[in-house]
């Protein structure tokens, strides 16, 4: 293909009522054929989806190995992008075990998922953890985006006091350690990410953003006319592909705006301490933020994520799954058939947001490919069986389009988790030679 036009700048921006919004890539920013094969070759990105209290483990590793498992019932969400993805027995972690610490499975095993590091038992401020995977590769992407990465959840964390058995709630509200002293802060109301990407990010005053909402009904509304303006400059592919980003960036907001005005009082609350049921449902929060990632990613304000589906020690319960039971105890499950059978429910249902987040990697655009092919997603809990506090052969699932995929792979016993995400850093480009308690690479799962 040759281009004679102009090329757009890649941080061109739509600007409208001091909004800006990034645009995704398009053919038009692109000079030539090789600069986009090089430009797809460094945009890699990583996704971290964790799931909290275990799994019940019966209904989630397939009883066969290699490619021709039967997909077990907590996995079923998966089924329609099984080619995607890699499920990976046999992964530990060994440093969230007591190691005389006593009690405290929970703190320990949400401290240590990214770190691999044997976390310090404390209520205080003097936390010990280790860097995070996801931080290491932020360190090194946020060179070439807006934003170094994404923290997201859908339970308010607790700010205060202990969590688990004398380990400080800082080890269970976040995945992301940017130091060993550091833990970052999980968002978990979709107004503010959406702010944090496209609107003022510095205006964190509740009656601020409301008295701005109120005053710009759709950010939208005041980025059409730019947007029109510079369709005219582009090719067929490059209008549907800003056709298809304004359209998911309206959606967004109507639904955002939609889950406000149905919470009835623009409250003033304390920042990362928003109610669990914003939006109403369980589903329609955790799709909303899995929206919110894709489209960050697609705009490349960001290329790393987490995403905590739940906080460990989690008392959410489940009614429209028909489990009114708080998680936290249900997984305490005592090997009783009928708690057994509403874990599973759960954990389909968690299974069922990493389904929908494959679904919208593998269904938007970026340049000539689609999001998958250049993002790593790992996807699992720190527990095994929680009933006995398990941190060994760890439920997990590796996808994107540097895996392996359809496939069920059993790594070596004994083998730390660590390994993996060594070789998951070294696949997007970043290469450490040590994270937590690794003792080597294990990439058996990478294509």
């Amino acid at each position: 293909m040759i281009i004679t036009r102009k090329p757009l700048a890649r941080r061109t921006m739509l600007r409208g009522m001091g909004t800006l919004l990034s645009l995704p890539l398009l053919e038009a920013m692109i000079p030539s054929a090789r600069a986009a094969e090089e430009a797809a070759r460094i945009r890699k990105r990583l996704q971290v989806v964790y799931m909290p209290n275990g799994m019940d483990m019966d209904n989630f590793f397939p009883k066969e190995l290699g490619a021709d498992y039967v997909t077990p019932p907590t996995l079923k969400p998966l089924e329609p992008y099984r080619q995607h993805f890699a499920v990976i027995s046999g992964l530990d972690h060994a440093q969230a075990e007591a190691l005389g610490d006593g009690a405290g499975d929970h703190g320990r095993c949400c401290g240590s998922y990214l770190t691999g590091v044997h976390v310090k038992k404390t209520e205080g401020a003097d936390l010990k953890s280790g860097v995070s995977m996801d931080q290491l590769v932020a360190k090194q992407f946020g060179e070439q985006t807006q934003i170094p990465s994404l923290e997201l959840g859908l339970d308010p964390p607790s700010l205060v006091g202990s969590c688990d058995s004398g380990y400080s709630c800082a080890y269970t509200n976040t995945l992301s350690w940017r130091d060993a002293s550091t833990p970052l802060p999980v968002t978990t109301n979709p107004r503010d990410v959406f702010e944090r990407l496209f609107g003022d990010s510095d205006n964190l005053d509740p009656k601020g953003r409301l008295a701005q909402m109120r005053r710009q009904a759709s950010i939208l509304d005041f980025v059409a006319a730019d947007a029109k303006r510079m369709s005219g400059n582009m090719g067929a592919d490059d209008r549907k592909k800003l056709d298809e980003y304004m359209t998911a960036v309206r959606d967004i907001e109507k639904r955002i705006q939609k889950a406000e005005a149905g919470g009835g009082n623009a409250v003033a609350l304390p920042n990362f301490a928003h109610p669990a049921g914003i939006p109403d449902t369980f589903e329609e929060h955790a799709k909303m933020m899995i929206d919110l990632q894709v489209l960050a990613m697609q705009a490349d304000l960001t290329r790393v994520g987490t995403f905590m589906v739940g906080r460990e020690v989690s008392g959410r319960s489940y009614p429209e799954i028909e489990v009114p039971d708080a998680h936290h105890p249900l997984s305490h499950h005592g090997n009783d058939p009928e708690k057994l059978a509403k874990l599973t429910k759960i954990n389909t249902l968690h299974m069922g947001q990493v389904a929908y987040f494959l679904k919208r990697l593998s269904e938007t655009s970026d340049g000539e490919a689609k999001l998958i092919d250049s993002t790593l997603v790992l996807a699992g809990a720190s527990l095994a069986d929680p009933n006995r506090h398990d941190h060994r052969n760890l439920p997990t699932v590796v996808a994107g389009g540097m895996v392996k995929g359809g496939t069920h792979i059993q790594a070596e016993k004994g083998t730390p988790m660590t390994n993996m995400m060594l070789s998951m850093m070294e696949a997007l480009g970043v290469h450490e030679e040590k994270l937590g308690d690794s003792n080597g690479r294990y990439n058996a799962f990478l294509a």
